[in-house]
């Protein structure tokens, strides 16, 4: 049984897993120290490698961590569709003189970060504070394992219907991304069309229904915004975008230049990086490729990876994926800490926050 509780942070603050490069120690230690949850990202990583991560937080904070993985997609993403894709973007790459190599469409076998197996057993070995999981539902035996060894399981949801089967399956808290929010969305079935509802509607239809403590996910950029949320009953507020631009995070120079150009650029759902639904700053790629898009996750992401890579060699935000929340406009050059000081009201004393407590574990 976890001897973690959301309500002994001091800030009600939640450091989103960004996957990809984001996310690092120092980032979530930064978070962590400042009275915060700071947060690992163990998406396209090996076991090894995410365990290497988690150590070297140990090393530099004595905080609490969450740890978030990746589910394996339910079902495999129609070849056919993939292929169709493939062909797409190979067309339009040789047409805009777009350069990145394009491999073949992979076999399922051939993602790389197929260590979902590896990644919980090494977590059950490790006991962070708490574990979450993105783009599906953990087996039930999953999430006993992990409570057995004294780790809190979270599961981020998009819907009311998906929270019902995260607290069916035994999570004690859930993640309530908003539409709002930047990045993947999490909903399980990446085929279906993103749930249209704020970060504000999901938290209270959540709450209404199920007794589970809530993080609210999604268009957090100040106070207000996050005070709203709390307001609603919200346990935390969980802040992915502004941390995006801080010292301490590993963002692609190209997407944080993006970030914080002043350019006034739109989000956009959008599937063309990787098959999957994800909010993003707005550029060519999307524009030129979105009539094409398909449901094909992780296969996408392959398939454009090498494009990306060589845009963020070059410095080039127009096919670079820039993922992004609708509050995006608030990041600046900043320290972990400093982002977490905008959220002083909410600091909690000796008593916890008054309206937090729907939310105790």
């Amino acid at each position: 049984m976890s001897t973690f509780d959301l309500l002994s942070l001091r800030l009600p603050i939640v450091q989103a897993p960004m996957a990809g490069g984001p996310s690092t120690p120092a980032l979530a230690a930064a978070v962590s120290d400042a009275g915060g949850l700071g947060s690992l990202a163990t998406g396209y990583l090996t076991a090894e490698a995410a365990q290497t991560q988690l150590e070297t937080f140990r090393s530099l904070s004595e905080g609490p961590v969450s740890v978030n993985v990746f589910v394996p997609e339910a079902q495999a993403p129609a070849e056919a569709d993939v292929r169709a894709y493939r062909e797409s973007l190979a067309a339009w790459a040789e047409r805009e003189g777009v350069e990145g190599t394009i491999p073949p469409v992979p076999s399922p076998g051939q993602t790389e970060w197929d260590t979902y197996a590896d990644l919980l057993a090494m977590l059950v070995r490790t006991v962070p504070e708490v574990v979450t999981f993105t783009f599906g539902l953990p087996e039930k035996d999953v999430v006993l394992s992990l409570q057995a060894a004294g780790v809190l399981v979270g599961v981020t949801v998009t819907s009311v219907l998906e929270a019902r089967a995260a607290v069916s399956h035994g999570a004690d808290l859930l993640i309530a991304q908003g539409i709002e929010a930047g990045g993947h969305r999490s909903q399980f079935d990446q085929s279906a069309e993103p749930v249209e509802v704020t970060a504000l509607e999901l938290v209270r239809s959540l709450l209404a229904e199920l007794d589970a403590p809530v993080i609210a996910a999604g268009g957090v950029d100040s106070e207000a915004s996050a005070a709203r949320l709390m307001e609603a009953g919200a346990a935390a507020v969980q802040l992915g975008t502004l941390f995006l631009t801080t010292e301490e995070a590993g963002t692609k120079p190209t997407h944080r230049a993006a970030l914080l150009s002043g350019e006034a650029r739109r989000t956009v759902l959008t599937r063309v990086f990787t098959g999957r639904p994800a909010r993003a700053l707005e550029n060519h790629f999307t524009r030129q490729m979105g009539e094409h898009a398909v449901t094909g996750y992780p296969h996408v992401h392959v398939l454009t990876g090498g494009i990306r890579a060589h845009a963020a060699a070059a410095d080039d935000r127009e096919h670079l994926h820039l993922w992004a929340g609708t509050g995006y406009g608030a990041c600046t050059v900043e320290s972990a800490a400093s982002v977490l000081d905008r959220f002083a009201s909410l600091r909690r004393g000796d008593a916890p926050h008054p309206a937090a407590e729907a939310g105790t574990p």
